[in-house]
C-alpha cells in the first residue's frame, strides 16, 4: 500500500508548472475529451439503472404504498403478520389474504354481494380488515337463498308497484287480491335496546327468509345514521307513510288483530284469516301463551295467507323456528353449522354506517392494532345504581385470570421472566356503563407485573352511566363498542347481555360468560363458563307440544337446541358435535 499517495497529488501542481505551455495545451485537451467522455458514460449509466429502480420499487412497495394511502397499512399489516390464532388457523389465514387471490376477501364468501357504492357504506368493504378469517363459512344453499332473497326484495320493496298494491289493502274501504304480484311482507316494530334490536331483526328476517316474505324495518333516521343499507338498489326501511304507522303505538297483546287474542277468542281460523290484510304478532319476551302458538305447524300454515305481519319482538327466537316441522329441512340446508346462524345474518345484515366505522377504526388503530392479543371485556351489571362491587371485581379476575385470558399478577419476591426475554403485548377493551372495573383493573395491571411478564393495556372507550336507548350518540357509541368487541381474539361477556351476545355473535367467537350473581353473599364457582357457540340465548322460549298439545322441554327435543349457559330456561342453536 502506498501510504504517500496524498503526498504525490500534492506535488501535481508544481510538475505543471515545469512543463512546457505546449505540452500543458495537449494535456489540457486531452483531459477536457477524457471529460465530456466520462460525464456521456455516467449518464448512459443513469438512464439505464433508474428505470429500473423504479420497476422494482413498484413491484415491492406498491401495495403498502396503496395501503398506507387509504388509511388501512397497519391493520392488513397486523393481519399477515402477527394473525394471533392457531397453527391449524394460520394457513387458513394466509392462504384468504394472499393479495394475488380473484377471491374479493370483502365478500365474506359469497355471503355479500358487489354492486354497492363503496364511498357510502366503508365498513362493508374494509371490516374483513379488522378481523381473522371466520371459522364458519355460509353454505351454498344459504348464499342463494340470500341472492333469491334480494331479488324478491327488489321486486316488493318500497318504491315498487307491487308494494303500492300491497299497501292499498291496508287503507279503508281498500279491497283487491289478499296476495297481490306475490308479495308478502313481515314488518319488524322499532322496540327494547340496541342489542336486543340486532338480535331481534336477525331473527324476523330469518323468518322472512323461510316464508317468502320482505323485511322491512322501523327506525327511521337514527336506524339509518346507524347501518348501512343490506340490500342491494332497494331499502329495508318502512317508508314514514307506512298506512299503518299512527296504529302501531296501539298495537298491544289484547288488540283486535293480535294473533293470541284472536286465537284466544277462537276467531281465527281457515276462512277467517283468508280476509285479513294484517295481523299483530306479539313475540316479546312478555307474550303469553296463545302468542306463542306462533311456533305451532298449524298457526302457521293459517300465517301464511295474511299479506302483512307485523311483529314486535325483542326476542332471538331462531331456535324455536328450529323444532317447527316444515322448517326443519330447509334449516338444516341453510345452516350446516347450527351455532352460526346469527354470524352468518348478522355479518349479512349489520354493516356500521359511516360515522359509526369511523368511530370503530379510529378507536382500533389507536388502542388495538399494535398489540399481540386483543381481549374483549363486557361487564354489564343490571342493578346500574349498585356501583361497583367487589364481588363482581372478584369475579371477573377470577375468570379471566384462571381461564388464562389474562395472567396473574407477580407475589413480591417471585422470580420472573427477565426483561429482555420475550413477552406480548396484551390489550383489554373493556366495555361498561361505568369506569369503576376499568379503573380497577388498569391500576393492578400498571403497579404490579405479571408471572408472564406479559405488558397489558386496559382500555375503555365510553362509560354512559346508564342505558340510553333514545339518544343517537348513545347508540352510536353502543354498536361502535360492539363491533370492537367483536374484532378482539379473546371475549368475556356477561350473563343475560344482548350487547355481548351480539359481540359473541358477529365474531364467530365462543366467549367466556360471567354467570349472573344470584346473591351477594357468596361467590358464584366456576365464576365462568366457555359458550357452546357463538349464537344468541332465546330468553322466552315456549315450552310446549303443539302436536300433543301439552307442556314439554323444549331444550331436549333436538340436539341442536339446548338450554344456555347463562339461563336455564332459554334456547340456544349449538353444533351436533
Amino acid at each position: 500500500m502506498d501510504l504517500y499517495r496524498s503526498r504525490r497529488r500534492l506535488s501535481i501542481p508544481k510538475a505543471i508548472d515545469t512543463q512546457t505551455e505546449e505540452q500543458l495545451g495537449v494535456q489540457e485537451k486531452r483531459f477536457r475529451l477524457f471529460g465530456v467522455m466520462r460525464i456521456t458514460e455516467i449518464l448512459a449509466y443513469f438512464m439505464v439503472i433508474v428505470p429500473v429502480l423504479l420497476v422494482i420499487m413498484v413491484i415491492f412497495f406498491g401495495h403498502d404504498s396503496y395501503d398506507q394511502g387509504n388509511g388501512f397499512a397497519k391493520a392488513s399489516r397486523i393481519i399477515q403478520i402477527k394473525p394471533n390464532v392457531t397453527s391449524e388457523d394460520d394457513s387458513t389465514l394466509q392462504t384468504d389474504q394472499n393479495p394475488k387471490d380473484s377471491v374479493d376477501l370483502s365478500l365474506l364468501g359469497g355471503l355479500l354481494v358487489p354492486g354497492f357504492n363503496k364511498d357510502t357504506c366503508l365498513s362493508r368493504y374494509q371490516s374483513h380488515l379488522y378481523r381473522k378469517a371466520a371459522p364458519y363459512k355460509p353454505s351454498s344453499y344459504l348464499i342463494s337463498k340470500l341472492r333469491a332473497y334480494e331479488e324478491l326484495h327488489k321486486r316488493c320493496g318500497p318504491g315498487t308497484r307491487p308494494y303500492t298494491n300491497a299497501e292499498r289493502l291496508l287503507k279503508p274501504k281498500q279491497t283487491g287480491d289478499p296476495e297481490p304480484d306475490g308479495c308478502k311482507y313481515v314488518v319488524w316494530m322499532e322496540f327494547s335496546g340496541l342489542g336486543n334490536r340486532i338480535i331481534s331483526i336477525a331473527s324476523a328476517f330469518l323468518y322472512a327468509l323461510l316464508t317468502d316474505r320482505v323485511l322491512l324495518v322501523e327506525g327511521g333516521e337514527q336506524f339509518s345514521d346507524l347501518f348501512c343499507e343490506p340490500f342491494l338498489d332497494t331499502t329495508w326501511l318502512l317508508p314514514k307513510d307506512f298506512a299503518l304507522t299512527n296504529q302501531f303505538s296501539g298495537f298491544a297483546q289484547h288488540s283486535p288483530r293480535c294473533h293470541g287474542e284472536m286465537l284466544k277468542r277462537k276467531l281465527i281460523n281457515g276462512s277467517s284469516v283468508s280476509s285479513l290484510s294484517h295481523l299483530y304478532l306479539h313475540l316479546a319476551h312478555d307474550y303469553n301463551d296463545q302468542d306463542k302458538m306462533f311456533f305451532c305447524e298449524e298457526d302457521q300454515s293459517l300465517l301464511k295467507n295474511v299479506p302483512w305481519l307485523i311483529m314486535r319482538t325483542n326476542n332471538f327466537f331462531a331456535p324455536s323456528l328450529f323444532l317447527i316441522p316444515s322448517f326443519e329441512e330447509e334449516l338444516g340446508m341453510m345452516f350446516p353449522e347450527k351455532g352460526a346462524v346469527f354470524h352468518h345474518l348478522g355479518r349479512y345484515l349489520f354493516h356500521p354506517s359511516n360515522h359509526v366505522w369511523g368511530l370503530v377504526t379510529r378507536y382500533y388503530e389507536a388502542y388495538l392494532a399494535k398489540a399481540d392479543e386483543r381481549i374483549g371485556l363486557q361487564i354489564r351489571v343490571f342493578d346500574e345504581k349498585s356501583g361497583v362491587s367487589p364481588k363482581v371485581t372478584k369475579q371477573i379476575l377470577s375468570c379471566v385470570q384462571n381461564e388464562e385470558v389474562l395472567p396473574k399478577l407477580s407475589k413480591p419476591g417471585e422470580q420472573h421472566k427477565q426483561p429482555s426475554e420475550e413477552f406480548k403485548l396484551k390489550a383489554v377493551l373493556v366495555t361498561s356503563l361505568t369506569t369503576g372495573y376499568y379503573e380497577i383493573l388498569k391500576t393492578m395491571y400498571w403497579e404490579n407485573p405479571t408471572v408472564t411478564r406479559d405488558v397489558i393495556g386496559i382500555h375503555q372507550p365510553s362509560h354512559e352511566g346508564h342505558q340510553q336507548t333514545e339518544k343517537l350518540m348513545h347508540n352510536r357509541k353502543a354498536w361502535a363498542e360492539m363491533y370492537l368487541l367483536s374484532l378482539t381474539d379473546k371475549l368475556v361477556i356477561s350473563a343475560w347481555s344482548t350487547f355481548g351476545y351480539v359481540a359473541q355473535g358477529l365474531g364467530g367467537l365462543r366467549a367466556w360468560i360471567l354467570y349472573k350473581q344470584e346473591n351477594q353473599t357468596s361467590l358464584m364457582n366456576p365464576p365462568c363458563g366457555r359458550a357452546m357457540s357463538p349464537d344468541p340465548c332465546f330468553h322466552a322460549p315456549p315450552y310446549y307440544d303443539c302436536k300433543a298439545k301439552k307442556g314439554i322441554d323444549t331444550g331436549s327435543v333436538v340436539p341442536h337446541v339446548r338450554h344456555c349457559e347463562d339461563i336455564s330456561w332459554g334456547l340456544k342453536l349449538v353444533d351436533n358435535s
